[in-house]
């Protein structure tokens, strides 16, 4: 009998040290009815790609514990490498086929091209230029376009119904890549295609967590030396690892629950504690890491003033607003905190700061907006922007040590916050960053406030 198949748009490191890995395990119980698919819908890391087919869509992923202690694991859930070309010639082929039952997709938190509101920002270029290639039969560069060709040709062939599984580190991510989806259809004038997707397709909710840091040539190095195997897509994760995903498969799914993924009715508090208590924590270990002179992320949460800044944004102004919950928000601040100081990993300040503009209203204007709402001071919290700015502030000034990297837009906004005769009230006055909260007054003075704190912690040399 032939596998249930899932489809998943963006063969990066973290979909192979997380989905993938969870597929393997369901394999290696005897369960084989589901595969994988896995490739990119835009033409970057074309020769790894290629390197990843040439082996069969499997490789090596190293694991290290927080004690340092190392795994070796071969992963062979990607029975499939799908090669990228213009057309999308070879998604297009999977999406019609009755057997994929699940089209997957990581592209970053900044891959939805999402407004303030977390709606789809219909003023985008890239959102323009889209619609302009999908009445062509082309499926442009974004997630958007390239789902609309999959689906139109798949709604073609009758291939039959489809979940829509996001699996990136962005908040209700099922229900806003559905909307997303859904407007873009609508401009598209599309109304067949629209009708379909609604009732044929379901978008899951989902929470993912494992700290992937970007493969290097150490780390084949160091799996030929344990396997004896020469592996040029060898990568490297932690340990730790968690998915937790709303049940909601209009067409089937892998029974992943017997390998530990959490199915659940609601993922909103495990979503939650993980983008506020993880995601932000990491973002100010990387920030006030960068600032401190250090490049990796264990060298942050070992610096006293980067770790102070992290403990108290977790303990004084998150767990309050997020209690009650299921989820042992101490305990987990605290997991969080070690797993970040796990030198073995040596996550980088540059990968973590990567797409930060994006990551302020995901991560840390919504406790900003609790708090405010509830009356309630947030100096813990406006430390993390303060950080930021002066991160943007010496890449402005060509002192940060690393190439900053982010939407092209983001840069650009970030530059215009810089450079505006207030930077602080440039910054605290972005709705795009801070939506309703945006040039509240208690905003602009905490983030004043924690500016001049990041000036006598970190002071430019």
């Amino acid at each position: 009998m032939q596998p249930f198949r899932i489809l998943h748009l963006g063969l990066g490191s973290f979909h192979r040290a997380h989905q993938a890995v969870y597929l393997q395990r369901l394999q290696d119980t005897g369960d084989a009815s589901w595969s994988l698919a896995s490739g990119n819908i835009r033409p970057e890391l074309a020769h790894f790609v290629a390197q990843l087919q040439a082996q069969g869509g499997s490789y090596t992923l190293e694991t290290i514990a927080a004690d340092g202690s190392p795994r070796y694991d071969r992963v062979e859930s990607i029975r499939e490498v799908v090669p990228w070309d213009e057309r999308l010639f070879g998604f297009v082929k999977l999406a019609q086929d009755p057997a994929t039952c699940i089209i997957s997709f990581t592209v970053t938190e900044a891959g939805y091209s999402l407004a303030a509101g977390g709606e789809l920002d219909t003023q985008a270029p890239e959102i323009h230029a889209d619609l302009v290639a999908a009445r062509q039969g082309q499926p442009g560069t974004t997630l958007y376009g390239a789902l609309a060709l999959m689906l139109r040709e798949r709604l073609q062939a009758r291939a039959g119904p489809v979940t829509l599984l996001s699996c990136d580190n962005l908040r209700h991510n099922g229900d806003k890549s559905r909307a997303g989806l859904l407007t873009f259809l609508e401009l598209l004038g599309d109304a067949a295609l629209l009708k379909w997707v609604r009732e044929n397709t379901s978008s899951p909710n989902a929470m993912v967590d494992r700290i992937t840091p970007r493969p290097t040539q150490e780390v084949v190095e160091r799996v030929q030396a344990a396997t004896g195997r020469h592996d040029p897509c060898a990568l490297m994760a932690e340990s730790y690892l968690q998915w937790v995903i709303e049940d909601n498969f209009i067409a089937g799914r892998p029974a992943w629950e017997r390998v530990g993924v959490e199915m659940v009715r609601s993922v909103d508090p495990y979503e939650e504690a993980k983008i506020r208590l993880l995601n932000a924590a990491h973002s100010c270990v990387a920030w006030g890491g960068t600032l401190a002179g250090h490049a990796f992320i264990h060298e942050g949460v070992a610096d006293a003033r980067v770790r102070a800044a992290a403990l108290a944004y977790a303990t004084d102004d998150v767990i309050p607003v997020l209690t009650p919950s299921p989820v042992d928000l101490a305990a987990y601040r605290d997991k969080v905190l070690e797993r970040f100081g796990n030198a073995a990993i040596r996550d980088t300040n540059q990968r973590v700061m990567a797409d930060s503009m994006a990551k302020i209203p995901a991560c840390i204007a919504p406790t900003v907006r609790d708090r405010l709402a509830r009356g309630e001071p947030i100096e813990a919290v406006a430390m993390l922007p303060a950080l930021y700015l002066a991160c943007l502030q010496r890449w402005v000034a060509g002192a940060l040590p690393y190439e900053y990297q982010d939407q092209a837009a983001n840069l650009q906004a970030g530059r215009a916050i810089c450079t505006a005769p207030d930077p602080v009230a440039a910054l605290a006055g972005s709705a795009a960053l801070w939506g309703s909260a945006a040039a509240d007054p208690r905003l602009v003075a905490a983030i004043r406030a924690g500016a001049a704190r990041v000036q006598q912690l970190f002071p430019a040399t």
